[in-house]
């Protein structure tokens, strides 16, 4: 039995773990890589062909870094069944689509831009809305903790993460030899108390090996309660100088979670009213694919809708769908909310809004989610002076706000109680950056526990 380390090790996007066993290989994530721009064309394209050759795939969740390979996946010959939750998959079938939209529409401006230039290579999407197409007729939909045989002599179950809607852990039971040997995958883990959500599932004890997160292994979140605090303030700091609030988000989760947020301040009174714009087509699908999941719904929104009607529809939200609808926003005068994809600002609508509001200082920039290294988002994290955004560099006079209570990830003492509830052999670490992952060795190395940072390639035998 070999685990594969094929992404994610040693940083926090592309995740993609190969696991190898008598009866044959299963994949577990094949998600994006975002980071340098040349880089993440090269590697998104050229998967492993290690992962090309599986026989399985499970999918722990939604977000790009972890699902958007899987039609690449396929495209490369990929040919076994790719299981995960109802709500994964319901999200999956915008999500895919919408990042093959991207990919091409980028692709076209980028190609326009810089087509004269004789040394200009053209860029051609990885893949397009036919390749996610063939990708989701391979989705097998489970529910969480019903046991399945993605292999012959394996059995598997999704436990509930906690991160985001449909996010899973997964379980792997292995049958060889007379032995069960049990490897754990977190994917990526939630905090308990997170709006909207129910808590993760305990995992299971004990376990032969962990594969665990790492993003934020060297750091503890501000408390979930400091959420509509913080949110209030700097709203009413941005409307006290005239300015508007942009909010790089993910259109599954963090869009979802500001609305609600959003919903109670407004009928608390806490915050004036003002437009809010979600603007992204995708965020308006997924919130739909929210409404249709209220089984992962805590027991606290379940009694908001009960009381207070939509959580996600209330008094000055507007959806905008159309990219006119979207340029009409930056010529509204006066505060507003523009909360728009991608969540590290690599792509999408988030862009523009950006460019015509980045070099205003009388504006916020909200940060609200982990920004990978050498993206956009964590640029303005770092409160560059200068960011390039669509090849033109711009003053960064703008703002910028980083609410760490908002964070979907567990933080440096959820993952130490993690695995130590798991009661794991061994443990290694992935989805995370080295400063966040060797002090979080160093805290769950015991006599008794093996703690390893894979390289990105390696690859580790299970006795």
């Amino acid at each position: 039995m070999r685990l594969r380390f094929l992404g994610a090790a040693e940083e926090v996007t592309g995740s993609l773990l190969l696991v190898e066993v008598e009866s044959g290989s299963i994949i577990v994530d094949c998600g994006m890589f975002q980071g340098r721009r040349q880089e993440s064309r090269l590697r998104n394209a050229q998967l492993p062909r290690a992962a090309n050759e599986a026989d399985a795939a499970i999918l722990t969740h939604s977000h790009i870094d972890h699902s958007g390979s899987m039609p690449t996946l396929v495209k490369s010959g990929f040919q076994g069944s790719i299981y995960t939750t109802l709500a994964t998959a319901n999200l999956c079938s915008y999500m895919l689509r919408d990042s093959a939209r991207i990919q091409a529409a980028d692709a076209a401006y980028l190609n326009r831009k810089y087509g004269r230039d004789p040394d200009w290579v053209p860029i051609t999407p990885t893949y397009d809305e036919v390749d996610v197409l063939h990708a989701l007729d391979r989705f097998v939909a489970l529910s969480y903790r019903r046991p399945f045989e993605p292999l012959p002599g394996v059995t598997a179950q999704l436990l509930n993460a906690g991160h985001i809607l449909g996010s899973a852990q997964v379980v792997l039971d292995v049958h060889e030899h007379g032995k069960t040997k049990r490897i754990l995958i977190s994917g990526d883990l939630g905090r308990k108390g997170l709006p909207i959500l129910r808590d993760p599932e305990t995992p299971p004890h004990p376990v032969d090996a962990l594969v665990l997160e790492s993003t934020y292994g060297d750091r503890v979140h501000g408390p979930i309660e400091s959420m509509q605090t913080e949110v209030e303030r700097v709203i009413r700091a941005t409307v006290a100088r005239g300015g508007k609030i942009i909010v790089p988000a993910f259109a599954v989760g963090r869009t979802q979670e500001l609305l609600f947020v959003l919903h109670d301040l407004l009928r608390a009174g806490r915050i004036p009213e003002l437009p809010i714009y979600i603007d992204s087509p995708l965020a308006i699908d997924v919130t739909e694919v929210f409404r249709m999941h209220p089984e992962c719904f805590d027991e606290e929104t379940r009694s908001f809708f009960d009381e207070h009607g939509d959580v996600f529809s209330f008094e000055g939200v507007r959806y905008t769908r159309t990219a006119a609808e979207s340029m009409e926003i930056n010529r509204q005068e006066g505060p507003a909310i523009i909360i728009a994809a991608s969540g590290m600002a690599e792509a999408g609508r988030v862009l523009h809004h950006l460019r015509n509001h980045v070099e205003d200082e009388r504006n916020t920039i909200l940060i609200v989610g982990f920004m990978a290294e050498h993206t956009l988002g964590r640029r303005l994290v770092e409160r560059r002076q200068r960011v390039k955004i669509w090849g033109v560099e711009r003053e960064l006079r703008a703002q910028v706000e980083v609410l760490s209570a908002f964070s979907a990830h567990a933080d440096r003492n959820d993952l130490i109680a993690y695995a130590r509830a798991a009661l794991p052999k061994k443990i290694f670490l992935v989805h995370g950056e080295p400063d966040q992952q060797v002090p979080l060795k160093e805290a769950l190395q015991t006599r008794r526990c093996h703690v390893e940072i894979p390289k990105r390639g390696a690859v580790v035998e299970l006795d």
